[in-house]
């Protein structure tokens, strides 16, 4: 029953060794999309403000600032239905943290909450 046993495993060691690696690759390129994405999304950012589509960082964040003064943390570009939105997240002088939704294209306040 051994004989029979050690030809078995040796039989399906390839394939377990195919499997882990399909998996390996699998969770490889799951992981890969978010990272280009966010990639894809800086470089659409600057084409966006080069071209005049959108406003630039600087003048984003000054205008940040003028409805919430304290330190930017993050500031993400997303997009919501036709429309181009920058995330500002803030920390205020008294340590909260705010989200600041601004129109990319006007500058327009569009919500402020305490994150």
């Amino acid at each position: 029953m051994n004989i029979q046993f050690g030809k078995i495993y040796r039989d399906l060691m390839p394939i377990a060794f195919s499997l882990l690696f399909v998996c390996l690759v699998g969770i490889l390129i799951a992981v890969n999309p978010v990272v280009t994405f966010a990639e894809d999304s800086q470089v659409l950012a600057r084409k966006l403000s080069t071209s005049g589509q959108i406003l630039s960082l600087e003048i984003i964040h000054k205008k940040a600032k003028a409805i919430k003064s304290g330190k930017i943390l993050e500031t993400e570009l997303e997009i919501k239905g036709s429309r181009y939105i920058y995330e500002v997240e803030l920390l205020d002088d008294k340590g909260l943290v705010w989200e600041i939704d601004l129109d990319a294209k006007t500058g327009k306040l569009i919500k402020l909450e305490e994150d």
